[in-house]
Formats: C-alpha cells, structure tokens, sequence
C-alpha cells in the first residue's frame, strides 16, 4: 500500500528531474520524472507531518476525550509511514531528506505551522482544555497540508507524489471535520 503525504505549496519551476520513484524506492528509467514542486512538496510535507505527530504524542497524557485518542492515533497511523515514503523518494531523487527536529524552512502558520509559543499552550493544557486546543490546532495544521497537497496535485509531476498528494486531501478532509466536532463540543 502506498503511503501518501501532504506537501507545501508553491509552485515548482517545473524543472524535470531524470528519474521517477517506484514503490520499490529504486528510480525508473524513461519514466516522466519528478519535478521541483514534487521536490518542495516532500521537503516541506516531512517537518510539517513531524509536527502533527509531536502534537499527537501529547495527546496520552493529556486528553480527556476518547474522540481525541482515536483521531490523534489516526493522524500518526497515516503520517508516520507517510514520512518514510517521502523520504525515500527524496533519496531515489538524489535531494536532501530534512533531519529529524528540523523546522520547515519558509513554513508558517499560513502553513498550518505550530509556533513555539503555540505548542507551549498545547503542552500545558490538560483534559477539555486540550482536547478543543488540539483540535483547533489540527484543523489549521490540517487545512495548511490540504493546501500544500492541492499545490503538488496542480504542480508536480511525480505519479507516485500527486497520489499520496490526493489521498492527503481526502484523509485530511475527513480528518478536520471529525476535528471540528471536538472542537464545537459535539
């Protein structure tokens, strides 16, 4: 099964990259490539997936709600094995695969991006007060990645990338509406 991850938008320059990522991680010859916008799109979707699960590992501690346990093990479930395929694809590419603790370089919370403060909030925060932070954190988390997702679907060139780019979309979109019925107290 493929696994699939949402990537930071911005329009990739379109460049062709001489080779193309099979499930097995070893390159395609003759395939249609992968472009700098699939580049962008992993580099930016592994910190940004990273966070997610960050924000989900506080959730044992500290949630009140079973609604919350189950969504955030959903969340790592899909991002984890999400993380390796992307970066497997990076190092089939031939690119650079983000260190484990980096920050996403030109993501923000127009991104979906947790400040620091903001993960304070959440790390402080205990039962009903975390759960509604959690989520509200989430779905802006969430609606960053189904943003950067839409951005690799319209500018990448990777078949493999604008799949997981899709399935993001879809799992995510599930994803924030169950969010927004946590955060509404429903």
């Amino acid at each position: 099964m493929l696994a699939v991850a949402a990537g930071c938008g911005g329009g990739g320059t379109g460049a062709d990259h001489s080779t193309m990522n099979r499930r097995d991680g070893s390159a395609s010859p003759g395939a249609a490539g992968h472009n700098d916008a699939d580049v962008m799109f992993a580099q930016m979707m592994i910190p940004h997936h990273r966070q997610a699960i960050a924000m989900t590992d506080l959730v044992l501690s500290r949630a009140s709600s079973e609604r919350v346990r189950s969504i955030a093990t959903q969340i790592a479930g899909a991002q984890n094995p999400e993380i390796r395929t992307m970066s497997g694809w990076l190092r089939s590419w031939g690119e650079k695969v983000p260190a484990a603790g980096a920050k996403a370089g030109g993501m923000d919370m127009a991104d979906g991006m947790m400040s620091d403060a903001d993960l304070a909030k959440l790390k402080a925060a205990r039962g009903e007060r975390f759960d509604a932070l959690f989520a509200r954190m989430m779905i802006a988390h969430h609606d960053g990645a189904i943003a950067m997702a839409r951005d690799e679907q319209s500018d990448g060139r990777d078949p493999d990338a604008k799949r997981l780019a899709g399935q993001i979309v879809r799992s995510q979109t599930a994803e924030v509406r169950t969010l927004r019925g946590i955060a509404g107290g429903r």
